[in-house]
């Protein structure tokens, strides 16, 4: 029999109806980025009678009122990588944050180390066999899906219907509400010079035939709108967002020499404006995966040449990358840095890349430090880090010692901080460095 989605949205329920089943003292899982089931998130923000629910999620996008404060006792927000909503909420103890690889937590689900009772998804509207799809966020949502007892859903004919391991099916759905919105949607910044001179400098690190991953945010924008000249570049990379759909219609992704998922584009989630979702929409090019797929190492090195462009907020002058917090208050997460950046390191000819403007606040700050600030969080090793690039160059750190570290570092400082860097790691570390 086949099923007819018509049909069978009139089965749907009130939102309100939706999150009366989920109960006190529960763990639930709240889908994340552009999937956000906001409509589910509102209703469960007025549920009074909640006692000590915690909702484990990633970024999420959209208002996110159960981490108001009028919440605080009955739901409890567990950040496994913080986005803006959730910072403050955690800065002022009012919700937790768990360091962890995006590759390592659909495991804890499954092994229930995360013992969840409940996932809170969007979904995509069912086919004619009874299957839905995660649509534009696979990632930790389907070990979700697969670990938890109640599975209540926001199914949104807007949602865009993906391939690979995002089908779910409709039977497994306890409850459910029928809705017809806009995704949640992020638009590219606009590029500054420096984003730009630093995208410059990156893609001439990539040659034809790389397999390169990808971050959100406008560095890795600068560099994919400067690699439409290449030829046969491979995609697997944790998620993605608009500046990719060009790159492909330029011709320059084939996906040729990928030796995991190959001839297609592998993700995890995708997160951007309306073009992108038309993108993946039933798109057979483009393969979404957990997380636990995409951000394995194992298979990650597998692919040939994989150039790796992840971000830092500072970095210290032996190689220690701090990307989740500023000191103490956390801003991110580990997520898949390293996975990535181990990946490339171990891929033939691989190039794993930190990637981040010289200073901060206006060129008050600099970013490449003598010592990371107290409670900063080292999320890729000194002796994981490899290429570090600014909009002053590229420098390779990969087997330098801490000296020549320091002064590969300080090249490409921002001027205006290279005499004070170098008294600093002459005093510490008891280096000769050498001025201009």
């Amino acid at each position: 029999m086949k099923t007819v989605w018509s049909e069978i949205k009139q089965r749907s329920m009130s939102a309100e109806d939706v999150v009366k089943l989920i109960p006190s003292g529960g763990r639930a899982f709240l889908h994340g980025g552009a999937a956000t089931p906001t409509v589910l998130v509102e209703a469960l923000a007025k549920r009074t009678d909640l006692e000590n629910l915690r909702v484990y999620h990633v970024h999420t996008e959209g208002p996110m009122p159960i981490l108001n404060k009028e919440c605080e006792g009955r739901i409890r927000s567990v950040s496994l990588f913080s986005g803006a909503a959730a910072r403050p909420v955690i800065a002022e103890g009012r919700g937790d944050f768990m360091p962890v690889f995006l590759s390592d937590i659909p495991g804890m689900m499954r092994t229930r180390r995360i013992p969840l009772d409940v996932a809170i998804l969007q979904l995509s509207p069912p086919d004619s066999h009874g299957w839905c799809t995660l649509g534009s966020s696979v990632d930790v949502a389907l070990a979700a899906f697969e670990s938890s007892k109640i599975i209540l859903a926001e199914i949104n004919e807007q949602m865009p219907r993906t391939r690979g391991e995002s089908f779910v099916p409709f039977s497994r759905v306890t409850a459910f509400i029928a809705t017809n919105r806009p995704m949640h949607q992020h638009a590219p910044d606009p590029e500054s010079p420096i984003e730009g001179r630093i995208g410059e400098i990156i893609a001439d690190l990539v040659e034809d035939g790389s397999t390169l991953q990808m971050g959100i945010g406008a560095i890795p924008d600068a560099v994919l709108t400067r690699l439409h000249h290449k030829r046969d570049l491979g995609i697997h990379t944790e998620m993605f967002s608009d500046r990719l759909v060009p790159l492909v219609e330029s011709g320059a992704v084939t996906n040729k020499f990928k030796a995991v998922f190959p001839g297609r584009i592998s993700t995890a989630f995708c997160v951007g404006t309306q073009k992108t979702f038309d993108f993946v929409h039933d798109n057979p090019f483009v393969t979404f995966a957990g997380s636990d797929r995409t951000n394995d190492t194992a298979a990650i090195r597998k692919n040939p040449k994989v150039v790796a462009i992840n971000s830092a907020i500072e970095i210290d002058l032996t190689g220690q990358v701090c990307a989740d917090s500023m000191g103490h208050k956390i801003y991110s997460g580990i997520g898949g840095q390293m996975d990535f950046i181990r990946g490339a390191a171990l891929s033939p000819g691989g190039k794993p890349i930190i990637a981040l403007p010289s200073t901060a606040k206006s060129g008050t700050i600099s970013r490449i430090t003598s010592e990371l600030k107290p409670g900063a969080g080292v999320v890729t090793t000194r002796g994981h880090i490899h290429w570090v690039v600014t909009e002053y160059g590229a420098v390779n750190l990969w087997g330098m010692t801490i000296r020549e570290r320091a002064e590969a570092l300080i090249s490409i400082a921002h001027p205006d901080f290279r005499a004070e860097l170098r008294r600093t790691a002459n005093n510490m570390r008891h280096f000769n460095l050498a001025g201009d």
